[in-house]
């Protein structure tokens, strides 16, 4: 049996119309994405199977614990703070946390933020993929997708009604 595997790593966000993640840190997505996100999100991270995110992002979780079918990995650098059933932790150079997960049999990952973690896996160059789901809500400010300047040309794959007024763009990274 070989030993490579693909591996797919694609950040999944929903976003403000104004193009922010959330109105500030402990704005929780539940409170203004729609249930046709929700249900996107439920049934693509069960597709990856993983989900990473930040624990800042991890404590804005009604329930803290992992989401039923999909294992869940927080970055933190306090882990005796993460305390939810199921939860991994983890502080690993995205490279390796991507090559370990391989050899556990990983086929994707979701990465979903926050704006720090999505930055730290674009700049690692392992990102293919990003599935935004743009809501019909206006911030004026708050958190962005990134918590730095990125420099990244897209491709743009798909963008779908998720509902009636809530926009899906599926995106692949442009590697030159």
């Amino acid at each position: 049996m070989p030993h490579f595997i693909t591996m797919k790593v694609f950040i999944i966000a929903a976003m403000s119309a104004d193009g922010f993640i959330g109105y500030d840190v402990n704005h929780r997505s539940l409170d203004w994405r729609s249930k046709e996100d929700a249900a996107f999100f439920i049934k693509t991270t069960k597709e990856a199977g993983v989900i990473v995110m930040g624990s800042t992002t991890y404590n804005t979780f009604r329930v803290r614990q992992a989401p039923p079918g999909r294992r869940l990995i927080v970055y933190t650098s306090r882990p005796e703070s993460i305390t939810g059933a199921g939860v991994e932790t983890t502080n690993e150079k995205p490279e390796a946390l991507i090559k370990r997960l391989k050899s556990e049999g990983a086929t994707a990952v979701a990465i979903s933020g926050g704006a720090t973690i999505n930055k730290l896996f674009l700049d690692s160059g392992l990102v293919d993929e990003l599935y935004l789901t743009i809501e019909p809500v206006l911030f004026g400010r708050g958190v962005p997708l990134f918590n730095d300047a990125v420099n990244e040309r897209l491709l743009l794959l798909e963008n779908r009604k998720l509902g009636d007024n809530t926009i899906l763009l599926h995106y692949s990274i442009k590697r030159s």
